[in-house]
């Protein structure tokens, strides 16, 4: 750990004024029989439009369609229940590969698998696994860590914010992470967390955050897919108050107020299973995808990069060196989204 002093050495010399983180769609394309050679389904629990977690992974859907020549589908899903007829109804069709988006998928899959044996289910999150289910985990702590440097480091108040859709393991994990980076900087900072309770009320998410700033936060990182647009809205509308993005790159969602995203590259991640299903390769098991595979990023707005103070962004570039060769990984809580 004597690195990670002389990392921190520099932040604490510099002069940082801070007290130093509903029914089912149909489905596009799913009348059609999955007689391609390869065959793709996507469920998401919200939808596409978020520009977060379930836009990223249509945009991988896209990506498997375009490179790999797959027929595709995609149905947005929202309770339990649809999630297993849903995987059910892929199966039944034939379907090559069936992505469940999300750590709430993964009960269904382990029901369903069994009873479609050549079809392959794979779930973003959980630990469930079989002979034809998988589980992807992201390493979501790692650049979250990075965001809490980022969010300490700018603060005025020392009081940062984390906004949640509603509160899963991985979204939990991740904003620990992020609360780690922050006292990383500043051990005296406050973090408040708050959960929305859905992930698809931008109005509610907007109200929480403006609950936020008035008991003093100004740096919020939101997790809340739909809903987030709305905490987006609220640091528009106040003074001096910044968002951290997250799932996908979100810096261009509010640029004058977003400092940076956490990344996952939910095409790349997609594209890797659907090759390994297409070559006949797949081996149930947890993927874990993390800063070293490159899934996983910690991404600056550079529109703000100048908000942010110099040293904070060299303690930020070298911690993230050090992820990516393996000698640094943020001390947070397991499970991952």
């Amino acid at each position: 750990m004597l690195f990670l002093r002389r990392l921190l050495a520099p932040l604490l010399v510099f002069n940082i004024s801070v007290g130093i983180f509903g029914a089912c769609a149909s489905p596009k394309d799913a009348g059609k029989s999955a007689a391609a050679a390869f065959s793709v389904a996507l469920l998401t629990p919200g939808s596409i439009s978020d520009q977060s977690w379930n836009g990223g992974a249509y945009d991988g859907l896209l990506r498997i369609r375009d490179s790999l020549g797959a027929d595709i589908s995609h149905i947005q899903t929202k309770t339990p229940a649809e999630f297993e007829e849903n995987f059910r109804q892929y199966g039944a069709k034939g379907y090559s590969l069936v992505f469940g988006h999300g750590f709430e998928f993964q009960d269904a899959a382990a029901r369903v698998g069994p009873s479609f044996p050549n079809t392959v289910y794979v779930t973003t999150g959980g630990t469930r696994t079989s002979a034809n289910v998988s589980a992807m985990s992201f390493a979501f702590e790692q650049p979250s860590f990075l965001a809490g440097v980022v969010a300490a480091s700018v603060s005025q108040s020392g009081i940062i914010g984390c906004i949640g859709g509603t509160e899963l393991p991985p979204v939990k994990a991740g904003f620990a992470s992020f609360a780690q980076g922050v006292h990383f900087v500043n051990p005296n900072a406050k973090v408040v967390t708050a959960y929305i309770g859905n992930w698809d009320d931008a109005g509610a998410g907007k109200e929480q955050a403006l609950a936020q700033v008035a008991r003093g936060v100004d740096v919020i990182y939101q997790n809340a897919d739909a809903a987030g647009l709305g905490i987006f809205q609220a640091a528009k509308d106040s003074k001096r108050v910044y968002v951290i993005g997250s799932n996908s790159n979100q810096n261009g969602v509010a640029p004058n107020v977003t400092l940076g995203s956490v990344v996952i590259d939910l095409p790349a991640a997609f594209m890797s299973m659907a090759r390994e299903v297409k070559s006949g390769q797949f081996t149930p098991r947890v993927h874990v995808l993390d800063t070293r595979s490159g899934v996983m990023k910690w991404i600056v707005n550079p529109a703000l990069r100048s908000a942010i103070p110099t040293r904070a962004l060299q303690v930020v570039d070298s911690l993230e060196q050090h992820m990516r060769a393996g000698t640094f990984t943020p001390p947070a809580a397991t499970g991952t989204r």
